[in-house]
């Protein structure tokens, strides 16, 4: 058996767990720089407010007659209580797979048996302690596969009578589930294949679990084959027990203000080079090239900029001073004065495994593994950037505009609630 747990919109419900004042509102949370709208809490929905990517500038004076919360993305807050909400699953089932910032999959073993209080009452459980011991709401879905699960789930938020809480153990509720939901509700079925479906006339996932798997796996493809099985209770789907290594790693973000100096530019080009750095040392790989760009805004009265560089080390490398040495050489390319950069970012790619990669015997390293450890160390146990390079600067006018952001409870001692008795 496997059970799915989801948090209900989950950034706008990390918002109202240490502001209790505003659980009865609605809540909109903003994208990077405030942009768009990217999560709504129930409340918001049911109001109609809050759809999700609309540009938040069309959408204000109706959230501001709606009374609506606005907050900014708060990333530490969502990751720490995120953490929290796994830890807490751990403890029901013997294994775990964190499917997503707001979702975990749950296994029992296969041909596991019920328990003693059943499926029921132990999604009910779990359900009950995330709320008590983390205040997020969740829905569980359960069923003999991870697709029946997210059905399941889907069941524990959309269909009326589960509450929060829907297990598929028998053949009358898996047709009742699978009867009310449209085929694009069943995971990885997107729109376009979606309507290539309503073609044949499969409208429902009822329909679609009562295809011919050969069949489908001819007029589609062998993952539309695996999904028809699993609806009908063959486990297709499988985790790892080690996440695979990224092949590619990137970093970029647009800025909160335009920027024009060129020493900005480059701080801010440091500053990506270094996050990307310390994910490439944090997985053991070694980067073999990488490419810097920079560009305007297409929306700019000015006309459109961008400017990329591509390099490619002669000796692969994860040291940062390496990788920020790049980044300088490629201001020539990429900075232009009177431009009003809006983005910039920096990437590396063709990967190698660091155990496993050969060096030449005549293009010596220059990285210096004992400083980057020293340097990952120290910022793991004080916070990220405790320690860094100089060429990252230290006042950052181009860092991300976040003007409704609320505080960051759980991971800054200035932020931490205060409880006065």
């Amino acid at each position: 058996m496997y059970a799915l747990c989801d948090v209900n919109s989950m950034y706008a419900s990390c918002e109202k767990v240490f502001n209790p004042a505003i659980r009865n509102k609605p809540v909109v949370v903003l994208t990077n720089n405030d942009g768009c709208i990217c999560a709504a809490c129930g409340i918001a929905k049911r109001m109609g407010i809050g759809k999700k990517f609309v540009p938040y500038f069309q959408v204000k004076e109706a959230l501001d007659k709606a009374g609506a919360v606005i907050r900014s993305s708060n990333y530490e807050l969502y990751a720490d209580l995120s953490q929290r909400m796994m830890d807490t699953c751990a403890r029901f089932a013997p294994d775990i797979n964190v499917y997503s910032i707001d979702e975990c999959f749950l296994y029992y073993g296969k041909g596991s048996s019920a328990p003693p209080q059943g499926w029921d009452a132990l999604a009910t459980a779990i359900r009950k302690t995330v709320w008590r011991e983390v205040r997020l709401p969740i829905g569980i879905g359960m069923g003999l596969t991870p697709t029946l699960a997210k059905a399941a789930n889907h069941a524990s938020k959309r269909i009326e009578g589960f509450n929060g809480v829907a297990v598929i153990d028998s053949e009358v509720k898996r047709k009742l589930i699978l009867s009310h939901m449209g085929v694009t509700d069943v995971w990885g079925v997107g729109n376009r294949l979606g309507r290539r479906l309503n073609v044949m006339g499969i409208q429902t996932a009822w329909d679609l679990a009562n295809q011919n798997p050969t069949k489908i796996r001819k007029d589609f493809s062998i993952l539309v084959e695996g999904t028809v099985r699993e609806l009908n209770g063959e486990v297709r789907h499988s985790w790892d027990g080690v996440r695979a290594a990224k092949k590619e790693i990137y970093s970029t973000r647009s800025f909160g203000q335009r920027i024009t100096d060129a020493t900005q530019l480059h701080s801010a080009l440091a500053s990506h080079a270094e996050v990307v750095a310390s994910k490439l040392r944090r997985q053991k790989s070694l980067t073999s090239a990488m490419s810097v760009f920079a560009s305007s805004s297409p929306h700019d009265s000015e006309g459109f900029f961008s400017k990329s560089y591509f390099h490619r080390f002669t000796v692969p490398t994860n040291d940062t001073r390496n990788i920020i040495n790049v980044t300088q050489a490629a201001m020539q390319t990429l900075f232009k004065p009177g431009i009003r950069y809006y983005r910039c970012g920096v990437g590396l790619v063709d990967l190698h495994r660091e155990e496993l990669f050969q060096h030449d015997l005549f293009d010596q390293s220059t990285d210096s593994p004992k400083l980057m450890s020293c340097i990952d160390t120290i910022n793991a146990r004080f916070g990220r950037s405790t320690v860094h390079i100089a060429a990252k600067g230290f006042e950052q006018k181009f860092a991300m505009r976040r003007e409704f952001l609320s505080p960051q409870y759980t991971t800054r001692w200035s932020d931490i609630p205060k409880i006065i008795c």
